[in-house]
């Protein structure tokens, strides 16, 4: 593996173990070249289905967009990076084990937006306003007063 620092192309493991529930292998590496280090994980390539598009193109599922969205919405947010990665890992499960070979990227996006709503309002809301694209204030403002609402309900019930 090449050095992400001085792209020598002879670098070490130092360490391995288990990581992530043990889907994947964390592998401390060290550079023979400049010494320093770095960690890579391994992981099983999964068979995930082709994700179709909105104008009807096909892309291989791209865990590190359904992160970086993710990461986008809970910016300055108390949640670790840790929980995004479980939900991102939950999903990508869920739609390995479906067993499709074609999703919608919109089943993904309402998938996402269903995880942040249970995780945190304020990301959800940041990251509806992006996927759903609301044209105007109302659109906004509706969806605020939906959160609004079940908010008061789940104080009601506990």
């Amino acid at each position: 593996m090449k050095c992400p620092f001085c792209s020598a192309p002879e670098t070490r493991v130092v360490d391995s173990r288990l990581a992530r529930e043990g889907n994947s292998i964390r592998r401390r590496r060290e550079c023979g070249t400049c010494d320093r280090r770095f960690t890579t994980y391994e992981r099983i390539e999964d068979i995930l289905p082709l994700v179709v598009k909105k104008d009807g193109r096909r892309e291989p599922f791209d865990r590190a967009k359904i992160v970086a969205g993710m990461r986008r919405a809970c910016e300055k947010r108390p949640i670790p990076v840790a929980d995004i990665e479980k939900i991102v890992d939950q999903l990508e499960m869920c739609f390995q084990e479906s067993g499709e070979r074609e999703i919608a990227a919109s089943r993904i996006g309402e998938a996402v937006m269903q995880a942040l709503h249970d995780l945190d309002e304020v990301a959800y809301v940041r990251f509806a306003s992006v996927y759903r694209q609301f044209k105007d204030i109302n659109e906004f403002m509706d969806e605020l007063t939906d959160i609004l609402r079940q908010q008061k309900q789940r104080e009601r019930c506990p």
